[in-house]
């Protein structure tokens, strides 16, 4: 692991979520450069940990960003203190257009990167009077990602990116998620693990909803006993866990 201050820490999350409980305890570090995988099997609670860091699921537990507490608040006011949030299924607005997606995601008193949206996705200011439920599943997670890319955030949390998507556009959008690294840290649930070993310094493993395994990705993604027991592969074969 680095021993970079944290930007955000967890300490004993726990959440609910239809009434049943989703995670159980879940500590984790999210240094203040570069990237931190959240990996695990299906359905051990990856997305429901992001949910309930963002406050979008009923949670217990701390959660601090920059040293402040924000598991008492609203997701609102979360994201308006530098959480960027892309959801596990993009979730764009599908009857408005790609500028009006881009923004509406604009939060008050910051800088507005368009520049740098545009730059890295220029297809999104081509496409910028399409309505954005008529874009390909590649082109919806770009702007899911420039939603994020437009404020200047504290920590990103970025659910499944290249969820469904071809190998072309696997390759761009990690190429994306490199440079939104470059310019605030991200925690990222990704099962694809060519992109995590590519991305990602660190990485936190769940199990049952619990945190199970903290370390540098490398020396995970090369241990095969260690891969292979919480993921079910073998860390240098394939590309999904």
């Amino acid at each position: 692991m680095t021993t970079a201050e944290p930007v955000l820490t967890v300490r004993g999350l726990s959440a609910r979520a239809g009434g049943q409980q989703v995670v159980e305890h879940v500590d984790l570090d999210v240094a203040a450069t570069g990237v931190t995988a959240l990996l695990g099997r299906n359905g051990v609670g990856k997305t429901s940990t992001i949910k309930a860091i963002m406050g979008l699921v009923e949670r217990t537990g701390e959660v601090t960003l920059a040293g402040k507490r924000i598991d008492g608040l609203e997701p609102h006011r979360v994201a308006r203190l530098g959480v960027g949030y892309v959801p596990e299924d993009r979730e764009v607005f599908s009857a408005l257009t790609v500028t009006e997606n881009l923004r509406i995601a604009e939060r008050p008193g910051v800088e507005h990167r368009y520049d740098l949206v545009y730059e890295v996705f220029p297809e999104l200011k081509e496409r910028g009077g399409q309505a954005a439920g008529t874009l390909s599943g590649g082109q919806q997670q770009m702007v899911a990602l420039g939603r994020v890319l437009i404020n200047d955030n504290a920590v990103l949390l970025i659910d499944e990116p290249t969820k469904g998507l071809s190998p072309r556009l696997v390759q761009e959008v990690g190429r994306v998620l490199a440079t939104a690294a470059e310019v605030a840290p991200v925690l990222l649930v990704e099962q694809n693990l060519k992109v995590v070993r590519d991305l990602a310094r660190d990485v936190v493993v769940l199990t049952g909803g619990r945190s199970v395994h903290h370390g540098d990705a490398r020396e995970f993604l090369e241990d095969d006993r260690l891969t292979q027991r919480f993921l079910g592969v073998h860390g240098g074969e394939g590309e999904s866990a």
